[in-house]
């Protein structure tokens, strides 16, 4: 028999080291992570007590799955939507804690005498938090229904999209080992290119697609198809000189917005998890303790410097986005650690070989530590805040209240002018980004044309066809404020306003004529003037297009459709004036909750929570406004509207998690017991339902055994015949009653 490939022995070895290790780990209390990061460490390289995995280059391999797998998951829990939710106050917070973790980290590099980039580098994977071990920890101090728990996970879902960014930004710096200004904002606008073309594509196109063989999907068909779409979105990703991290989130990401999401993730989190623990290996694996022995000190100056300055710009984050101290101060102290984007931006560095190999073993060592100490943390925001409290001058808790009661009422003031003019801003951008990236398509595709048709007629034909392609987003650049002058007219108050208005409408169509006349130029050698006026010309036919001005409709609808179909599942969509003060949550009754067998009535949902029960989803019906008398059984899909707090309380109660994976059943002595019926028994020429089987002994007849065959889940008119070899089903205790008797 041939030798089996070196990667079986190496996953073999990495799964049940790390399976025993969890175990462990699990029985201590701690995250599953740092299980993980153990078991790497027991069959790495550096520790020679164990056996040792064979071919680390396929593992590495592996393990960079496990990270596209890891990012794909992130960005499936990530919305768009749900970012504009938390909004400023979740931004605040997470700038705050960027700007002084990293200016805190980078000086601590410089301390130790550390060249640049590794400065660079340690100062943004200390700005980010672990959401994995923050969420765990929430789990296991029954934290999920406090009150500072929302504004933990709002800050979460920025510092996912922040930790992308930083990833962009620190490839283009890597890429050539130096702060170039210019080269960094030129990257930043490529990616917020790249963002904009592959959301609204995305959104687009993916929804569509997916509607469209809904019928013919299965569980295992859509894992292979949202698989597949995330190693596209990689492959993209790379092609345009970004990472597959980004790659694989920004895929998440949208279809997060698809009513298949919550399915995805179902389906994927078992991948997930096995490409995780691989990737969490992996970077144990790293650790080498002789390296930990010569940097000592500064594993524990930045374990400190992560648990208390953190901690601290953490709090103060949540002080300047507007939350009273007490609240700020238990939020705060949940970031008080780093976990797998530190692990995902150090291994950027390295396979970019920026930055020297120790900084790896230091950042897993500082992760171990701070996530062993987080419980304990998050423990320590009430007594200390108790013991700070009195402490504090009165006129200081006065202002601080002041500032906060001033931040709630500007974050629900509506600036409507203002609101009117980045909104036309923000699709100027649209639109730009839209008609570019369909017009480098046509770009690339005009050669071919001009080569096969001669003379001037190839390069008409190129601009017929790629003006074409682009027409809805140049009428909509240019004249889609026609349908919006109503508004704009209520929305401007005096003449500085209208003349603003008017300014913004006039640059819309000149940016248009640009375009156009671009476009032109690129294909032919034209005098400008002419081109521009070809340009007018072309605009004010497509200014008297109703054609193309309802296709351009039409586009926008399906778009909006799709964007909007995963919220519209929920009954009905909460306006954006209403979305502060209202949030729709959709949550599956676990067998183990207390309000199965409940009438919707005899919950104190809305007398105690203050939400409202919309719908309520039981397998292929659906409930909307259910009736009191309504009762909940186990797997319900309930749909509540309230205040996103008030639902965070009510969440544990519907979707109690079982501790216990699998139960063993004790005091169990059912089992499959015969007894013949002789010429003598009682039952002898009884019909089962007269025997007594059910009634006197608790038993259940299977089967009769006859000369001629079986009698299967006999009826109960079936009647016993004598040397009938009857099979039940009852307790020891019973069977004992009915052998006994029977010799009946």
């Amino acid at each position: 028999m041939e030798g089996v490939p070196a990667l079986f022995f190496d996953l073999a070895l990495i799964l049940i080291t790390a399976g025993v290790t969890t175990v462990i780990f699990k029985w201590l209390k701690q995250p599953l992570v740092l299980g993980y990061i153990v078991a790497g460490f027991l069959i790495g390289p550096h520790f020679t007590y164990f056996p040792v995995v064979e071919d680390p280059s396929s593992v590495e391999t592996w393990s960079e799955i496990g990270m596209v797998f890891l990012l794909f998951a992130i960005g499936l829990e990530f919305s768009f939507k749900k970012l504009k939710q938390v909004g400023g106050p979740g931004a605040i917070m997470v700038l705050t804690e960027l700007i002084i973790m990293f200016t805190t980290g980078f000086f601590v590099g410089k301390l130790f005498g550390w060249q640049k980039m590794n400065c660079i580098f340690l100062g943004c994977m200390l700005s980010i938090s672990s959401t994995s071990i923050i969420v765990k920890a929430f789990d296991d101090l029954k934290l999920k229904n406090e009150k500072f728990t929302p504004h933990v996970i709002g800050a979460l879902v920025v510092e996912d999209l922040v930790a992308v960014i930083l990833m962009v930004i620190l490839s283009t710096l890597s890429v050539g080992n130096t702060f170039d200004g210019g080269e960094l904002v030129l990257s930043m606008v490529k990616l917020m290119f790249f963002l904009i073309i592959w959301f609204i594509f995305g959104i687009y196109l993916i929804p569509s697609f997916l509607r469209l063989i809904r019928k013919f999907m299965t569980g295992e068909t859509l894992v292979i198809i949202s698989i597949g779409l995330c190693f596209m979105m990689v492959m993209l990703a790379n092609y345009a000189g970004f990472s597959s991290a980004l790659g694989a989130f920004v895929m998440g990401s949208i279809l997060a917005e698809t009513i298949e999401a919550d399915i995805i993730h179902k389906l994927i989190t078992p991948i997930k998890n096995l490409f995780a623990a691989i990737f969490f290996v992996s970077v144990g694996m790293m650790v080498d303790p002789k390296i930990l022995v010569d940097y000592t000190w500064p594993v524990v100056i930045i374990a400190l410097t992560v648990m208390i300055v953190k901690t601290l710009s953490a709090t103060v984050g949540m002080l300047i986005s507007g939350r009273d101290i007490h609240t700020s101060m238990k939020a705060g102290f949940c970031f008080c650690q780093i976990g797998e984007f530190s692990f995902i931006i150090a291994t950027l560095g390295l396979s970019f070989k920026v930055i020297d190999e120790f900084l790896y073993p230091i950042i897993v060592t500082v992760s171990i530590v701070t996530t062993f100490f987080t419980p304990y943390i998050i423990r320590l925001a009430d007594p200390l805040y108790n013991w700070i409290n009195p402490k504090i001058p009165e006129r200081w808790k006065q202002a601080m209240s002041n500032y906060s009661q001033g931040f709630k009422v500007s974050e629900n003031t509506t600036l409507t002018f203002k609101t009117f003019v980045v909104n036309q801003f923000k699709n100027m951008l649209i639109y730009g980004c839209i008609i570019f990236a369909l017009a480098l398509i046509c770009f690339s595709i005009g050669p071919f044309i001009i080569k096969n048709i001669a003379g001037i007629w190839g390069g008409l034909i190129s601009i017929a066809v790629t003006l074409v392609v682009v027409s809805p987003f140049i009428w909509a650049m240019a004249f889609k404020y026609r349908i919006s002058l109503t508004n704009s007219r209520l929305i401007s108050k005096n003449a500085f306003e209208r003349h603003v208005i008017a300014i913004i409408f006039v640059l819309r169509y000149i940016i248009a004529l640009a375009i156009i006349t671009y476009i032109i130029r690129h294909f032919i050698t034209i005098n400008f003037f002419a081109a521009l006026g070809i340009a007018i010309g072309f605009s004010l036919i497509l200014a008297f297009s109703n054609g193309i001005m309802k296709f351009y409709d039409k586009l926008e609808k399906n778009f909006m459709d799709n964007l909007n179909k995963r919220q519209k599942q929920a009954s009905f969509i909460v306006p954006e004036v209403l979305q502060q003060n209202f949030h729709l949550e959709k949550v599956i009754v676990s067998p183990l909750s207390q309000v199965v067998g409940k009438q919707l009535k005899n919950t104190v949902f809305r007398s105690q929570y203050k939400v409202s029960v919309v719908c309520i989803e039981r397998g292929k019906n659906i409930y909307d406004l259910p009736d009191k008398d309504m009762v909940f059984y186990p797997y319900d899909k309930v749909t509540f509207v309230g205040n996103y707090e008030k639902i965070s309380k009510v969440s544990p109660i519907i979707e109690v998690e079982d501790t216990e994976l699998i139960r063993e059943r004790e005091g169990h002595d059912m089992s499959l017991h015969s007894v013949k019926i002789s010429e003598k028994s009682p039952i002898c020429h009884v019909s089962l339902l007269n025997s007594m089987f059910k009634d006197k002994y608790d038993a259940m007849v299977i089967a009769i055994q006859r000369a001629d065959g079986f009698i299967l889940s006999p009826s109960a008119s079936t009647v016993f015949s004598c040397n009938d070899i009857v099979w039940f089903v009852s307790s020891n205790e019973a069977a004992k009653m009915i052998i006994k008797k029977e010799e009946i």
